[in-house]
């Protein structure tokens, strides 16, 4: 039987770490009756942290999935990480979700993961809801952060309701409740995070005048959406709450607006009201854009029925069952009877025992099981899903994160994720040949569950190279390969991973002049290399290494489309000293044809030769990647942490208060904060917290360029 659309929501909850994320989820599940009782984070008892590593440190690191029914809807939530290693568990659920609900801290505000996670949104146009979380708190200021949320995130933050008193129950005016703007009610929630009694009751004198400002403000901003808004105002007839709802809503979804809740999750206050929201403003499948994608291509690199340089082919597909089916792959998880691939589907309908297509590798898999989520485990088979549908398949073999499923009668293939690359390896090695057979087979294992871990073997020294997105990534890693599979390995010193880059413009000609097995090859190739450093606002989407031919190259097309692969191979490897070349453009100036010994040998080997003498003249640049830093102390303590930054080789760029702390805005290269977040406690007494995030790369000193040179 199909499912009515309109009443599934398909959401997530991002956020910096330590805003509240889990805690907000658990107390959702709570308030809607999906759990009997609210788990809390620091005894290790939530639904959605149900692995061991999460439940010791206490952090999200893997995406997890619920449902659960809220009033009229059915709610599909995904609880993502906040730590900025884990950035990719976020990336991947907000390409297959529909709205989400994104945690601020009261305290603590836009912190630099909140940037991140915005911008995640932003790039998939997933419409979203606010939560202000932690009111309670010691420091807690709401119109910080919402001014903070419209300066730092260029948002249009809208608010609904505005807190009643802040800060613990010791101070003079204690967070007690929210004021509701569009009912103009005090709520308040007298049995706590024990209870789900909501009292409504008329807004007190003393909170009258601010709580008029704030609805004002609020119907103003929308008056510029609505003209039936517009014109009861300007007759003085008083606005209906179910007009404005509609409103925000249409302004929500068109990304026009963020409305602004607040709360306490962690106290039991304000939490169904974020989900009334996820229910009224959030779209459902059907008032989603339909998903576009391409016409694949088919065995030997073509389309079908095109031309070679033909663009590929657009096609869509309506979120309706009626539609052939379609789906992204977005996580896939170990399990005994095989690996569960998490499927968003986005179009038409898919039984177990069925056989789909995987259209952008051109080979079929089969689905065996289909199964409802819980967390990160099955709960209930099913035996149909449609589209809006978040289920998991068991029985694919090959398929991998970012992969489109589709029906094998109607191919199409859908824009797969993009995730960040590594910055950091460690080396590991297994004690005994056994072992180390065994930690290839794991490690292939998380490669394919985790889309930013990578490893490579090196046989010189018999250690294996495994990478990630920081420290705490790889300890995690480690951490699995020792408990989870019981394998007995050594782990070396961190390494940072640098790329390359040149120094300045260089032309230069490669020759080939060789007699190979009696026959001679002669060939020469002419390049320009320069640095380069895309822009505009597709910047992100462009290549690091770039090649461009001179229209006047005069090289024939047989011997042009060998020298361009060539090129194209050589740039995308390594630079002079082995690290992956970026911000480099090659352009082809031309070529010798020698009329009787010109081969394609020839000219492969001219063009890597010219290659290799354009980044030897061109003069090499050490690039290394570089942190920006957001760190939070008492005042007492700037003067050591900014000591200790400077001496790590950290710019810092200002310094603002918030609340009664100092937040330091820095940044600083990888390769001196290993260890950072023990020395910032060593030196705060445990008082400052730090957040990191990647910045991009910038030239390596002297001195650092030498080490890899042979020269220190």
């Amino acid at each position: 039987m199909s499912t009515d659309l309109t009443k599934i929501r398909n959401i997530g909850v991002i956020a910096h770490i330590d805003a509240g994320k889990t805690t907000t989820t658990e107390r959702m599940l709570y308030v809607s009756g999906a759990r009997h009782r609210a788990g809390e984070v620091d005894r290790g008892t939530t639904t959605t942290d149900d692995d061991a590593e999460e439940q010791e440190r206490g952090i999200t690191i893997y995406s997890a999935c619920v449902q659960f029914p809220w009033k009229d809807v059915n709610i599909n939530l995904i609880d993502t990480p906040g730590h900025v290693d884990f950035t990719a568990e976020v990336e991947r659920s907000l390409r297959v979700l529909d709205g989400a609900v994104v945690v601020f801290s009261a305290r603590e505000g836009v912190e630099a993961q909140s940037e991140t996670v915005w911008r995640q949104a932003n790039k998939y146009k997933v419409p979203r809801v606010a939560f202000i979380n932690k009111l309670d708190r010691e420091g807690a200021n709401f119109e910080n952060v919402f001014d903070e949320i419209e300066n730092r995130l260029g948002a249009h933050p809208l608010a609904l309701q505005i807190p009643a008193g802040l800060g613990p129950q010791h101070v003079a005016d204690p967070f007690r409740g929210i004021v509701d703007l569009v009912t103009m009610k005090l709520l308040t929630f007298p049995e706590g995070k024990e209870g789900r009694e909501i009292v409504a009751e008329d807004v007190p004198e003393e909170l009258l005048p601010e709580a008029q400002l704030w609805r004002e403000k609020l119907l103003e901003t929308l008056y510029d959406y609505s003209n039936e808004l517009m014109e009861l105002a300007l007759s003085e007839e008083p606005i209906p709450a179910a007009l404005i709802h509609k409103v925000v809503r249409e302004a929500t979804i068109h990304l026009q607006v963020q409305p602004v809740l607040c709360g306490s999750a962690l106290h039991g206050i304000g939490v169904q009201q974020v989900l009334d929201a996820v229910a009224a403003y959030l779209p459902h499948p059907l008032e989603m854009p339909p998903v576009v994608g391409t016409e694949p291509v088919v065995e030997g690199g073509k389309r079908k029925g095109a031309a070679e340089d033909t663009p590929p082919k657009k096609l869509v597909r309506k979120p309706d069952p009626a539609e052939p089916f379609c789906g992204l792959v977005f996580k896939i998880l170990p399990f005994k009877t095989g690996d569960l691939y998490w499927v968003r589907v986005y179009s038409g309908e898919i039984n177990p025992n069925s056989r789909v297509l995987n259209a952008g590798k051109n080979f079929k898999e089969n689905v065996s099981q289909l199964w409802r989520i819980h967390a990160t485990k099955k709960d209930e088979q099913l035996q149909h899903a449609q589209a809006g549908d978040i289920v998991a398949l068991l029985g694919l073999r090959e398929s991998v994160t970012g992969d489109t499923l589709c029906d094998t009668r109607a191919p199409i293939v859908l824009e797969s994720i993009e995730f960040p690359e590594t910055v950091i390896s460690v080396a590991v090695e297994a004690e005994n040949s056994t072992e180390k057979k065994k930690l290839g087979q794991m490690l292939e294992m998380l490669k394919k569950q985790d889309p930013t871990f990578r490893f490579e073997d090196n046989e010189e020294t018999g250690q294996t190279l495994i990478s990630g997105m920081g420290e705490l990534h790889l300890e995690v890693i480690q951490h699995r390969l020792e408990r989870d599979f019981g394998l007995k390995i050594k782990v070396h010193k961190p390494r940072v991973s640098y790329r390359e880059t040149i120094a300045g413009p260089a032309v230069v000609t490669g020759e080939c002049n060789r007699l190979i097995n009696g026959a001679q090859h002669t060939a020469a190739v002419r390049l320009k290399v320069e640095p380069y450093t895309p822009s505009g606002p597709l910047a992100a989407k462009l290549p690091p290494v770039t090649v461009s031919i001179d229209p006047n190259h005069g090289l024939p097309n047989e011997f042009l489309c060998v020298v361009i692969e060539e090129l194209e191979s050589a740039i995308a490897g390594s630079g002079t000293l082995g690290f992956p070349l970026m911000r480099l453009k090659v352009t082809l100036l031309g070529g010798d044809v020698h009329e009787t010994d010109a081969t394609e040998i020839a000219f492969r080997t001219a063009a890597n030769l010219a290659v290799d003498k354009g980044l030897r003249e061109a003069g090499v640049v050490l690039l290394e990647p570089i942190m920006r830093l957001e760190l939070s102390t008492p005042e007492e303590h700037v003067g050591d942490l900014v000591g200790d930054l400077q001496q790590r080789r950290a710019i810092i760029h200002k310094t603002e208060l918030r609340g009664t702390d100092t937040v330091l805005h820095a940044e600083a290269p990888l390769a001196n904060l290993f260890g950072y977040s023990s020395a910032m406690r060593s030196l705060s007494q445990g008082r400052a917290s730090c957040s990191m995030a990647p910045s991009g790369y910038a030239p390596a000193p002297e001195e650092v360029l030498k080490v890899f040179l042979g020269e220190d």
